[in-house]
């Protein structure tokens, strides 16, 4: 009886580590950091995508921002004509969705990405940048200069009216500039970016 006693206890001691070692890889996995960045990635970054698509959101931006440059007098590789339609803002929102993978519905993200655009966050490449493929001339050194002539203020506008757009409930909680006052906008839901904006490229 104690050999068997003997035997069987090595064999619970590595049941037990293996047991151990699961539930750690469990709670690991199923962490809120963990759960976070699988929504980010693979939840909320495809269906914003699906369902406002860039050829619809550039003409919003301009709508609400006019004054932003739209830098789209490019060539274009297929018809030789003036790709009006292929602008700043477009290729802007390419780069941030479809390049970098970053979820259009937060603030921080945007950031992120003028940041790359400024040259104090990640590395544009030439062969990955939109227009690359579809332009004449690649249009990231000018995307870049534009971005960089922009003052704080409009890129905070452009940050803000690129969240309302992808995230109209945003609109609700948080007003597009600390130097709007949210009191007597807050009747219409639509008028905060447009007036945020407006105001910031005074």
């Amino acid at each position: 009886m104690s050999k068997n006693l003997s035997f069987i206890q090595p064999l619970l001691k590595s049941w037990q580590t293996l047991t151990a070692l699961m539930v750690v890889g469990v709670i690991v996995l199923g962490s809120g950091a963990s759960k976070s960045i699988h929504r980010n990635l693979f939840s909320i970054q495809p269906a914003y995508a699906q369902r406002i698509t860039p050829s619809d959101v550039w003409q919003k931006v301009y709508q609400q921002l006019p004054d932003l440059p739209r830098e789209n007098k490019y060539i274009s590789k297929e018809n030789g004509k003036v790709a009006e339609n292929n602008t700043l803002v477009t290729r802007l929102i390419r780069y941030h969705i479809y390049t970098k993978g970053r979820a259009p519905i937060y603030r921080l993200d945007w950031k992120l990405t003028l940041a790359d655009y400024l040259g104090a966050n990640e590395i544009m490449y030439d062969t990955t940048y939109p227009g690359n493929d579809s332009l004449r001339e690649n249009p990231i050194e000018g995307d870049r200069k534009a971005i960089t002539r922009l003052t704080r203020s409009q890129r905070d506008a452009l940050v803000q009216v690129l969240v309302n757009i992808f995230n109209p409930t945003s609109q609700n909680t948080q007003s597009p500039s600390p130097n709007t006052t949210p009191s007597p906008t807050k009747s219409t839901t639509p008028q905060p970016p447009q007036r945020g904006g407006a105001e910031l490229l005074k």
